[in-house]
């Protein structure tokens, strides 16, 4: 077979042989290429209405562009909103990176704003402008009031509350001239058990009265054994009377109550405590626990936290002479072998009687760490949080990741602490941190104790003392319960109107409403 193409290539002719010789052939024209003026007409008239038609969206995007808005409405499906949005981040990000006109008036409410807005036709950078400065003005307004609130707080917590004053007053009035008020304590045929070991001695050292009672009420109602119980009660001299004229009116008994003022202990001369002497008496040391405790804090480098823990590290009660006592009970005590000291906010829910079994492994100090637990605000304090490791002396000696504990609750072994140099070590650091002008630590009895009892601490069980509730409002009601001893450490305590309401229930059900002193003193339950 054959395939042949004409010249023109308007025709092929294929042809063929057969059997017997002759030739098959077939011609076949190919229709000739032709482009008519019609369809050269309906092109033309395709594009004259096409183009202008994409010129005209193309125009419109590039001044959108350009001027940065819309002029009508979803086109194209494409939604508005959209790229409104959008512009007004890019103008919020430009307001963020430049500095408020010093001329920009701010409106006191949103009415104004909206006036302003309609009056004065403001743009959108403008606007932007506007929201900045209401934000940052409501920012330090808002800073400041927290400030101001904490520093009422402190107030609120340095001071005495009118009822306990007036219980306080009354009590004592009632020493001079109740005999009842002024009987010996504990009776002379119970003084020998005073120094029996085999006894559960307690140390409270507080000047305030109705504290006291609830402690001492907590752990005698507390304890399976309360007929064992020694309370030791240390105040000051203006307080002694009237904490001498409630245990005496108000028998604990079969508990043995022992009340002393520290005037009567012959040991705590100030030849024995020559530092504190120097501390309640140092003019530099007083301005800073009584001064103005705003004058020289930077405010807006402070976080409110930061600033709550400052003031919190200057109230009074840090260079009182009952805050530190706690570090003499070898001396103040020397027939004793083991006690337990407690401070003043703490309520007792459980029998503390197995803490005497406790084997301390010959430490000094049985105490609960507090730098693990459920809570990581209470629990999570370590050695950096109360020492200012920038000071030579703190970076050389100390160990900023080293757990720290809690006074509160505490074990003491009395014997295996007279072999220890504690008291001696106590005085040396409160001693170079007075040197050093209060930059060592700022944070009351606590710092010098942590060095001081250093190597000297054994681990106690956490359920055995939980701390926090005096400022921690989100403490968790199911674990205070099941504490044995729970602590207010901090601001709000229970017997202040500052004090967390559903906190306060564990500690008002050991007070004695129905006592006269406190009813006409209008000491009421809330």
């Amino acid at each position: 077979m054959q395939l042949h193409l004409s010249p023109s290539m308007r025709s092929i002719t294929i042809s063929s042989s057969n059997n017997n010789g002759f030739v098959d052939s077939m011609k076949i024209k190919v229709a000739a290429r032709h482009f008519s003026y019609r369809h050269l007409f309906y092109l033309i008239l395709f594009c004259a209405c096409f183009l202008p038609f994409v010129f005209i969206l193309t125009a419109y995007a590039t001044l959108e562009d350009c001027l940065g808005r819309r002029f009508g409405p979803r086109l194209l499906g494409r939604d508005d909103s959209e790229v409104l949005v959008r512009d007004f981040h890019k103008i919020l990000h430009e307001v963020n990176c430049e500095e408020i006109p010093p001329d920009l008036k701010l409106p006191e409410s949103f009415n104004q704003l909206v006036s302003d807005m309609k009056s004065n036709q403001y743009d959108a950078k403008t606007f932007g402008f506007i929201l900045k400065g209401t934000m940052e003005k409501l920012e330090r307004e808002i800073r400041e009031a927290k400030f101001a609130e904490l520093m009422n707080k402190h107030f609120a917590a340095s001071s005495i509350p009118k009822g306990i004053h007036c219980l306080s007053l009354r009590l004592t009035d009632e020493y001079s001239s109740n005999a009842h008020a002024r009987k010996q304590l504990p009776p002379p045929e119970l003084l020998p058990l005073l120094s029996d070991n085999s006894m559960y001695h307690f140390v409270l050292s507080t000047d305030n009265i109705l504290a006291a009672s609830v402690v001492v009420n907590s752990a005698v109602q507390s304890s399976l054994k309360p007929e064992k119980i020694v309370f030791h009660v240390i105040t000051d001299k203006k307080t002694y009377a009237g904490m001498h004229s409630w245990f005496a009116l108000n028998s604990v008994s079969p508990a043995i109550v022992e009340v002393k003022g520290v005037h009567q202990f012959e040991w705590l001369t100030r030849e024995n405590i020559p530092v504190l002497e120097a501390i309640e008496s140092h003019n530099g040391i007083r301005n800073y626990y009584h001064g103005n405790h705003v004058a020289g804090a930077n405010l807006s480098e402070t976080t409110p936290r930061s600033f709550a823990s400052k003031l919190q590290a200057r109230s009074p009660k840090y260079i009182s002479l009952l805050n530190h006592i706690r570090i003499y009970l070898p001396e103040l005590f020397p027939n004793l072998d083991k006690v337990v000291f407690l401070d003043d906010d703490v309520v007792i829910q459980r029998d503390l009687a197995p803490l005497w079994d406790i084997d301390l492994e010959g430490k000094v100090n049985g105490a609960v760490e507090t730098c693990i637990g459920e809570d990581k605000w209470v629990m999570s304090k370590r050695f950096r949080n109360y020492f200012n490791f920038s000071h030579p002396l703190i970076a050389q000696h100390l160990n900023p990741d080293e757990c720290a504990w809690a006074y509160g609750m505490n074990i003491f072994d009395l014997r295996a602490w007279r072999r220890a140099n504690i008291r001696d070590t106590y005085h040396s650091w409160l001693k170079e941190n007075l040197n050093a002008n209060l930059t060592m630590w700022k944070l009351g009895t606590l710092p010098p104790a942590l060095i001081a009892f250093k190597g000297h601490v054994h681990p106690i069980d956490p359920s055995w003392h939980m701390l926090g509730l005096g400022y921690q409002n989100k403490t968790n009601l199911e674990s205070v319960k099941k504490a044995a001893v729970i602590h207010y450490n901090g601001q709000s305590k229970p017997w202040l109107p500052i004090g967390f309401d559903h906190l306060r229930s564990f500690w008002t059900k050991y007070v004695n409403y129905s006592n006269d002193f406190i009813r006409n003193c209008h000491i009421l339950e809330t």
